[in-house]
């Protein structure tokens, strides 16, 4: 049976770490593939993306995925029943990529279209009975960008985790690299 765990958090909170770490508990020497959303756009970038990839075991998988996970995995040939497990890293690089992507496009357009992608990765890690850990920053707790681009994507962004969050059946926050469990909740438990 799937599942899919989101572990949201600030930048630099240690999501990312804390996601590997449950993706390897969770994994128990099945396979693991890291769909890296990440794209090198100046030096800075280069360098969060080559501390992501020594962290990495050695025996993960890494599919690069900026734009589109689903479609990537399954011209890898994920897709046979293999029961992998996913590690999405992350949810609001994806959609930052998608926001450059469909510049221009109508807010609410956009909005159906990157919600969209966000609930067929769910949907498609049922389909191949996969366990998933996605990451995700957490945008609520920051504050109002000073640019409308800035705007458009932390609302965006706050939307599609709210949808990843409802799909999920487990959802993690992390602050200080101590991760906190807010779904399921005591009362759903």
């Amino acid at each position: 049976m799937s599942s899919i765990h989101l572990v949201l958090g600030g930048i630099r909170s240690g999501k990312s770490a804390y996601a590997e770490d449950l993706t390897a508990e969770i994994a128990d020497g099945r396979a693991v593939i890291y769909i890296a959303t990440g794209t090198v756009t100046d030096d800075e970038m280069a360098e969060r993306i080559r501390r992501h990839r020594e962290r990495r075991p050695a025996d993960w998988q890494t599919v690069e995925a900026p734009l589109n996970p689903v479609g990537v995995l399954r011209e890898a040939g994920i897709e046979d029943g293999s029961a992998p497990v996913l590690l999405l890293d992350s949810l609001d690089g994806w959609v930052s990529n998608l926001l450059i992507e469909h510049e221009g496009m109508e807010a609410s357009e956009l909005e159906a279209r990157t919600v969209g992608a966000a609930r067929r990765f769910a949907s498609y890690v049922g389909e191949i009975d996969a366990d998933a850990v996605v990451v995700s920053s957490e945008v609520g707790h920051s504050l109002v960008a000073t640019s409308s681009l800035g705007r458009q994507f932390q609302d965006l962004l706050g939307t599609v985790n709210q949808a990843m969050a409802a799909d999920a059946d487990a959802v993690t926050v992390v602050l200080a690299g101590i991760g906190m469990r807010v779904k399921p909740t005591a009362r759903q438990c």
